[in-house]
């Protein structure tokens, strides 16, 4: 575990508290709403998990802040922070959540395109090497490391047959400021966890605008 991953696990740890149970119930809700339901004992529960608590902590304003735990967490008497927690917070706060592109793998280093900035990235040695497809298309988000980034532990791959879609929302979103990218990739994890609910359905019935499964 990273200095940031340690970090963001202590804020957690009070955010998701007892005094928090009906905060972290309402936020289930939102997440997993219309996403199908939330098997423990699916291989996919922990990578959920994970970005659902990626998108609490970044995200997602808490009801009683207005602001995420992220940017709340300042005001929590409980919660001390050292000096050097201070910086890497600000640095926190600075991270990138986007759509990104697979290229290449290079000596340890990750080299990828955000798609919402159209700007080429390389994830100097980065842990996360596997997985990877340069026709599948995937969100997550990255923490500024020095001249680099650290990849957060939520990333969500989307299959390649959606590639074309997203394509064309991030080409919308990008067209227009007025739009809500952290929406639109919330509504794309939950077009992800649909298209793991229905294989008998034509992804391109759940990657749509026009989709009759009502995301």
């Amino acid at each position: 575990m990273n200095e940031y991953e340690k970090l963001i696990e202590k804020i957690l740890n009070h955010f998701v508290s007892e005094a928090f149970k009906d905060e972290l119930a309402m936020a289930k809700k939102e997440f997993f709403e219309n996403a199908g339901t939330l098997d423990e004992n699916s291989e996919h529960f922990e990578s959920r998990m994970a970005q659902f608590y990626d998108w609490y902590f970044f995200t997602r304003e808490l009801k009683g802040f207005g602001q995420t735990p992220l940017d709340a967490c300042h005001l929590v008497r409980e919660l001390r922070f050292t000096p050097e927690e201070v910086q890497l917070i600000e640095v926190l706060k600075n991270h990138r959540h986007s759509i990104f592109e697979f290229n290449k793998i290079k000596n340890g280093d990750v080299y990828i395109k955000d798609l919402m900035a159209n700007k080429k990235l390389v994830v100097k040695q980065s842990p996360y090497v596997f997985g990877f497809d340069p026709d599948e298309l995937f969100e997550v988000r990255l923490i500024p490391h020095g001249e680099s980034y650290i990849f957060t532990r939520g990333f969500c791959f989307h299959p390649e047959s959606a590639k074309k879609f997203i394509l064309s929302e991030v080409k919308r979103h990008r067209k227009d400021p007025d739009l809500d990218p952290d929406l639109m990739m919330l509504r794309l994890i939950k077009m992800r966890y649909k298209f793991e609910q229905y294989k008998h359905v034509k992804p391109e019935m759940i990657y749509s605008n026009e989709g009759k499964l009502g995301i």
